[in-house]
């Protein structure tokens, strides 16, 4: 069955799309298809981040456009533009009357109060749930075969923050009796960085009296 929306453009376009998509991660069915293509054409640009829903789905449809990934057919999707006069523009946008938009039926008072505090969730959360993970091998490089190894990955995983997971690990020889850590990490892409991990942390004090050198072996998106 197609769906159907009223001006997305529109403040009240955006509100009720944004209502629509709290509780789905595609216009219709259950993966990508030509419903989100046609939603977001009709969107074509960002939205703000006010929409917390409509901003993650967008930036989904958007990042699987530009790796060319397949699409499925949907169920079709109506857009109905709304033509009003520039003059009329102003008042469009402040009318509350949503009456010619209720896209979905009338909302009962719980049923907004449960959908205000889903969103409030969603909005505190945002980040932490539409971050990706990756899993890092990183090879960590004492300063001399007289660097007590087990002392290094001991200040190594003492670097503890949120986001970050350290995983297994090896020695692996190196030369003239110099042995290096090999070990695994997985991190939250949006709250750590290797990067600053390696030069905030793993090479500044008082790690650093251990660590000579961080080496990134492998990275790779989970």
């Amino acid at each position: 069955m197609a769906v159907a929306f009223h001006d997305v453009k529109s403040a009240a376009g955006l509100k009720k799309l944004d209502e629509y998509l709290l509780s789905r991660s595609y216009i219709s069915g259950y993966q990508p298809s030509k419903d989100d293509v046609t939603v977001y054409e009709a969107l074509s640009k960002p939205v703000s981040s006010e929409y917390v829903n409509v901003s993650r789905w967008f930036n989904h449809i958007e990042a699987l456009l530009r790796v060319s990934a397949v699409f499925g057919e949907g169920s079709g999707v109506k857009l109905d533009a709304v033509a009003t006069p520039p003059a009329a523009d102003a008042k469009a946008a402040d009318d509350d009357d949503d009456d010619d938009m209720d896209l979905f039926g009338e909302e009962t008072e719980e049923e907004k109060k449960a959908a205000e505090e889903r969103a409030a969730a969603i909005k505190a959360s945002a980040k932490k749930k539409e971050s990706g993970k990756s899993s890092v091998l990183m090879d960590i490089k004492p300063w001399d075969d007289e660097t007590d190894m087990k002392k290094l990955e001991e200040a190594v995983r003492s670097v503890q923050m949120e986001g970050l997971l350290w995983g297994a690990s090896k020695l692996v020889p190196v030369g003239y009796g110099i042995k290096k850590l090999q070990i695994m990490l997985t991190i939250v892409d949006d709250l750590v960085s290797v990067d600053n991990l390696i030069e905030e942390h793993l090479t500044a004090e008082p790690i650093n009296e251990h660590v000579q050198s961080c080496d990134i072996v492998a990275f790779n998106k989970i």
